[in-house]
């Protein structure tokens, strides 16, 4: 289980400040107020890396400047869809980002990349699939769905998605890294 947490983290890092504005806007229907504790939440865990001296990824710049920039369209405007729109590009450039062999070996334990590196590569691919298929389902419910709406699918559709392909991915890579050590020890 504590693998599991740990494999866990970035995922739930990453989300964090998205489910964070859902859930203050959904409760309050405050705009200003879900952005910025979006924005505060997106500083403080850039802050927190920075002050614990360990390297920013150039997706958490990515995500501080599309939550800056669409949030503040979105105070200025007071129109919400820039931020519901703003997933989607998100969604894109961690896609595109994920395009690149070999970007989630920096996830994996050595453990893994010793017997499944195979697989960190094809699931690699299959994340960057998932990102590209979820800013499309953003931005057409973005534009056609009401802010509560919206809200709710996306928040749905991103955890559900995302843990249900993590929690596939876990398991089969836990289960064919123990058949190819086993495979290794009995020969």
């Amino acid at each position: 289980m504590k693998a599991l947490l740990s494999a866990a983290r970035p995922l739930l890092t990453d989300m964090a400040s998205t489910i964070l504005f859902f859930c203050i806007y959904a409760l309050t229907g405050r705009l200003i107020v879900a952005v910025a504790l979006g924005l505060g939440l997106v500083a403080g865990q850039i802050g927190w890396e920075l002050l614990r001296n360990r390297a920013v990824d150039t997706l958490q710049w990515i995500s501080v400047v599309m939550v800056l920039s669409s949030g503040s369209a979105a105070l200025i405007t007071n129109n919400p869809v820039f931020v519901m729109v703003k997933p989607s590009l998100i969604y894109l450039l961690i896609g595109a980002a994920m395009l690149k062999r070999g970007w989630m070996n920096h996830y994996l334990p050595p453990r893994a990349l010793e017997f499944v590196p195979d697989l960190a590569i094809t699931f690699g691919y299959v994340w960057a699939g998932l990102m590209f298929l979820s800013a499309t389902l953003n931005l057409v419910l973005a534009l056609s769905l009401s802010v509560t709406a919206w809200g709710v699918a996306m928040s749905a559709w991103s955890i559900a998605s995302k843990t249900t392909l993590f929690l596939g991915q876990y398991g089969l890579m836990k289960f064919i890294g123990r058949r190819r050590a086993s495979s290794l020890a009995a020969a």
